[in-house]
């Protein structure tokens, strides 16, 4: 069954888009970890990066757009490419919320000693990648001592206010083949182990479904589970979902300069829209609205149980 099929099966109509209040920049697949289950294959050999000129024109089209109210940075590890802080900077001038999803580790790379008060200064909202407040379970999923640095990393992040008078979220990402467990349930458990054993505090926990595109696509082929996962997807459909999906409102910007109905479209290079254009072509993102929105088989993943998307549970 085709992801539209289950639409009409539940009398929905095929996806369109709303007005578009964020924009999400990926400015690159350079990244100092290489999770097992990272979509975007990002890694420290990757050499994929936005130019300035590409970063420029990103600043350009929020400039000339109001609705355009957050900023969503991502990656790889965003921090690492070279106009990150110029893009904070501008985007904050211009009045923008700005989040920058960070994989916490990061932090304390050469180099980027002092990348927590820059994020702090200009109040940017952190968006951490945690899959797990045990130490076993986020070494599984991302290697040899990265809980205890991403512990050290929270700690930084709480000394400057993140956690209190600046937004700290975590996600979570389960480390098999399942859907995440309930949101709530789960944020209560983080906060009662992180700040008990650590003295961590946080705001809200996002819990984020694995897609089954690039490396845990391969995983599952590896394992024999790609039928089993996607069977998993489709028979928890969730047409509650479906108001909430980030597609409607989000235009997702490639690092270098394609545009994309979400991130996930833009791993598997499904243009937004289902007609490749660039950021050069963009203009006035009012006219994208009520165009159609790219979908696949991977859209389950956003549909499934509570519903996934860069903000967490959707129902």
């Amino acid at each position: 069954m085709t992801f539209d099929d289950a639409l009409a099966n539940h009398g929905q109509l095929p996806l369109a888009r709303a007005l578009p209040t964020t924009l999400q920049v990926n400015v690159g697949k350079l990244c100092n970890q290489a999770c097992h289950h990272c979509h975007v294959e990002a890694g420290p050999k990757r050499t994929e990066r936005m130019s300035s000129e590409v970063a420029d024109r990103v600043l350009g089209v929020l400039e000339r757009n109001p609705s355009l109210a957050v900023v969503d940075v991502t990656g790889g590890a965003p921090e690492l490419n070279p106009h990150f802080r110029r893009i904070v900077r501008e985007a904050r001038r211009l009045g923008r919320q700005v989040i920058d999803r960070c994989n916490l580790t990061v932090l304390l790379e050469p180099g980027q000693e002092d990348l927590a008060e820059f994020l702090a200064a200009h109040e940017v909202d952190v968006v951490a990648s945690l899959p797990c407040y045990g130490r076993e379970n986020v070494e599984k999923q991302r290697g040899a001592g990265v809980f205890e640095r991403s512990i050290a990393a929270l700690r930084r992040l709480n000394a400057l206010g993140y956690g209190s008078s600046l937004r700290l979220d975590l996600v979570y990402n389960p480390v098999g083949a399942f859907l995440p467990p309930p949101q709530a349930t789960l944020e209560a458990d983080y906060r009662a182990h992180l700040r008990d054993e650590f003295g961590v505090e946080f705001d809200h926990l996002r819990t984020i479904t694995n897609m089954p595109i690039k490396r845990f696509a391969e995983q599952l082929h590896r394992l024999g589970q790609t039928a089993a996962y996607q069977g998993l997807l489709v028979n928890h459909f969730n047409p509650d979902t479906l108001p909430e999906l980030m597609c409607r409102t989000l235009v997702s910007v490639g690092w270098d300069g394609r545009l994309y109905d979400c991130d996930f479209n833009q791993m598997l290079e499904l243009p937004l829209g289902a007609r490749p254009r660039t950021v050069f072509d963009l203009d006035d993102v009012t006219a994208l609205v009520g165009a159609p929105i790219a979908t696949a088989g991977h859209c389950f993943g956003c549909t499934a149980g509570a519903g996934s998307s860069c903000g967490g549970a959707l129902a």
